[in-house]
């Protein structure tokens, strides 16, 4: 039951931080008038100047990759733990 309720709980903070991560994506493409299918840079979204102050990182040690605007932001272990928005 720990294993499956720590699963859960890595799960539903790494989908907190997919939506942190896509809001963060909209108001960047909104304040620097870009396209949906431009896609940020680490350097553009993560800074004490940008919109994320800190990089978020995958609990269960996943991987983030942002995506072009129009596409949901992505964790490595999107298909095999369900780490997706």
């Amino acid at each position: 039951n720990f294993v499956k309720a720590r699963e859960n709980a890595q799960r539903n903070a790494c989908i907190a931080n997919l939506k942190q991560i896509d809001g963060a994506k909209a108001t960047w493409a909104l304040e620097m008038k870009k396209t949906n299918t431009d896609t940020p840079a680490v350097t553009d979204l993560y800074g004490s100047a940008n919109y994320i102050r800190d990089q978020p990182y995958c609990p269960a040690n996943g991987t983030y990759n942002p995506e072009q605007v129009q596409v949901k932001s992505t964790c490595s272990l999107g298909a095999t733990m369900g780490h997706t928005l």
